[in-house]
């Protein structure tokens, strides 16, 4: 089975252009609407993750392929699992690769550079899920005003 999985019904028109004709699931934000809309698939489902994301330095308006996705704990000195994702068929052509850091709240500022921040692809991977993929759309630059202004379809 394959599945695309959004937080939000504003990220369907991402899904449907990078994964045309693949059931889609809206699963609202954050680790426990992850938790509660995925707990019922096999673990063999290729999830297919794709939606907004912020980042500290990469251009608004940018798909990015994610090939990790790690806890974003800033306030932690021990190290954190890094959970590899599966290459997709779409992030080819240049399309830039990065990590997304997976938070329990919207990212408004970090050291990190390089890479997205979301709030839900860690918690997916975390689930046990074998096959993952996601790319994301950077929807602002750790700026809440940027991504609600993506959000309204600006």
């Amino acid at each position: 089975m394959q599945l695309v999985v959004i937080a939000e019904e504003q990220e369907r028109r991402l899904a449907e252009k990078y994964f045309p004709g693949i059931e889609v699931r809206i699963t609202g934000v954050g680790a426990l609407n992850i938790m509660k809309s995925l707990r019922d698939l096999t673990l063999d489902t290729e999830i297919f993750n794709v939606g907004y994301a912020g980042s500290a330095n990469f251009e608004i308006g940018e798909m990015v392929e994610v090939t990790e996705a790690r806890l974003n704990h800033p306030n932690v000195n021990y190290p954190e699992p890094v959970l590899m994702l599966a290459p997709t068929r779409y992030g080819q052509n240049g399309m830039r690769k990065a990590p997304c850091y997976t938070g329990i709240d919207f990212c408004l500022q970090s050291n990190y550079t390089n890479c997205v921040f979301d709030m839900e692809l860690a918690f997916i991977c975390a689930m046990g899920f074998h096959n993952v993929h996601a790319l994301k759309y950077v929807s602002d630059n750790l700026s809440l005003h940027d991504y609600r202004q993506v959000g309204n379809g600006v």
